[in-house]
């Protein structure tokens, strides 16, 4: 046998040949994703119940009452590392890693009520929890329009907690290979194979295996990720999606370098105010497949945020929901801004809808307004401390609080909060002599944000009831 490969001959007698011939054909092979076998739903006590069988991370927006139902999964398979070069495909560094871990699935009940569109998060594990922060965020949006909603627990951290709080539902989770494999390096088959075990319309589920949307069909398979899961998103979509394009659609936020734009699939990333400071200085270009919105006046954790996690962990203690506060950070400002982040998001899903189905790109936004570039990034900002440029919303524009995506402090993640301080009367009766004059000019803000697509027009009509019914200018 002639030597092509120039290995030693050593290597190509005996069982060096075979090791050689699966080496070929997994470098043949590697787009390929690993199939990967599902089982349940995982029966669960209702969630609320203060038991230990209950799903971690279960919805505390309801759902029952919308037509919505919760079930959980579990994935299990063999999966790759892969190298990751800068903005290249990467390669298979080897195979054949067990693992296996967690899925829940929101979805209509009624075929009729699905929209065709189902949103797979990447769960963030900051901190220890899994927390599915686009849920939180954007999963009254997705009832009302009918999407699906499938959340994927990719990383051992939160696998790690979960196991703390219930062993008995979730002692058998791994995604190390039995402690072999290191930093998450499976996670990206985990999340290919999950979205690739969602029937795309003309498919069907094989005789015997599981379809975790119970016969409904995608039209569209959309990825989303918040802050961690949004670099880890980028690191997926610079080097292994690629590979094997699994999603037509990225929505990444709060975090994510540079991001390939090289491909088909469409990616949207949005950004808060507290997200910027590291990229202003590098910022990517809109192309035919990326872009880029930064909200002002908005923080990495807004009020929604917090108040949502809350209720989840309510939820999780058998505590009442109505009961959820948000949580005193012990930072050096009042904490949370209340620039409604999620109003854009939504708004954005939207877009990255049409933009999959008919190719009508999103449209453009101003960056914030840098006033400084060195030797620190500083922004610029109007006389009362709110940043100029971007995407404002009425809540900014006509603004009634100075609110901003930083802060500090001795808690460690105070800088993800931003802060929310509001004028004191003497102020806002300068500005806002009248209610009418408020109510009008909180109207032409919310017109202009709709006009030109940061907003949808349910968010709208809110916007203008709550400035009704505010106090101002009385």
């Amino acid at each position: 046998m002639k030597n092509y490969y120039n290995l030693p001959d050593k290597l190509l007698g005996g069982s060096g040949l075979l090791f050689f011939l699966v080496f070929l054909i997994s470098g043949f092979s590697q787009a390929a994703v690993p199939d990967a076998t599902i089982t349940g739903p995982i029966a669960a006590d209702v969630a609320g119940s203060g038991t230990l069988n209950t799903i971690y991370s279960a919805s505390a927006i309801e759902l029952t009452a919308n037509g919505y139902i919760e079930e959980e999964y579990f994935i299990e398979g063999r999966a790759n590392r892969y190298s990751n070069p800068e903005m290249e495909n990467g390669s298979i560094l080897d195979g054949g890693h067990r693992y296996k871990t967690r899925l829940i699935v929101r979805r209509p009940e009624s075929a009729a009520d699905f929209n065709g569109i189902v949103v797979v998060e990447w769960i963030n594990v900051t901190g220890g929890p899994d927390k599915d922060i686009d849920w939180w965020q954007s999963g009254t949006h997705f009832i009302r329009n009918g999407y699906a909603f499938v959340v994927v627990s990719a990383q051992q951290m939160g696998i790690d907690t979960m196991q703390e709080w219930s062993s008995g539902r979730y002692g058998s989770l791994d995604i190390t290979h039995d402690g072999m494999v290191e930093n998450d390096a499976l996670s990206y088959d985990i999340f290919s194979a999950v979205g690739k075990a969602i029937n795309r319309i003309g498919e069907t589920t094989p005789r015997g295996e599981v379809d975790i949307l119970a016969g409904l069909k995608a039209e569209q398979i959309i990825a989303t990720g918040h802050s961690q899961s949004a670099s880890r998103l980028a690191t997926y979509l610079n080097n292994i999606h690629p590979l094997e394009p699994v999603y037509d659609g990225i929505m990444v936020h709060g975090g994510g370098g540079r991001i390939r734009d090289d491909q088909e699939t469409k990616i949207f990333k949005i950004m808060s105010e507290t997200d910027m400071p590291r990229r202003a200085a590098t910022p990517q270009p809109n192309s035919n497949t990326f872009r880029q919105w930064e909200v002002a006046g908005t923080s990495h954790v807004d009020v929604p945020f917090e108040m949502e996690y809350a209720k989840v962990r309510n939820l999780r203690e058998g505590l009442p929901v109505e009961d959820a506060q948000p949580r005193d950070q012990g930072c050096a400002l009042p904490s949370y801004s209340h620039v409604p982040f999620r109003d854009v998001q939504n708004a954005a899903f939207e877009h990255l809808v049409s933009w999959i189905r008919d190719n009508i790109a999103p449209p453009t936004s101003d960056p914030l307004q840098v006033a400084q570039m060195m030797p620190v990034v500083e922004f610029a900002r109007d006389e009362h401390g709110n940043i100029l440029g971007g995407i404002r919303l009425a809540e900014h524009v006509v603004a009634t609080a100075r609110n901003t995506g930083m802060n500090n402090g001795s808690n460690r993640f105070c800088f993800l909060y931003g802060s929310h301080e509001p004028f004191d009367q003497e102020t806002l009766t300068l500005l806002y002599p009248t209610h009418e004059g408020y109510v009008n000019a909180v109207r032409e803000a919310v017109e202009q944000n709709l006009a030109d697509g940061y907003i949808l027009p349910y968010a709208a009509a809110l916007t203008i009831r709550e400035a009704q019914a505010s106090a101002i200018g009385r």
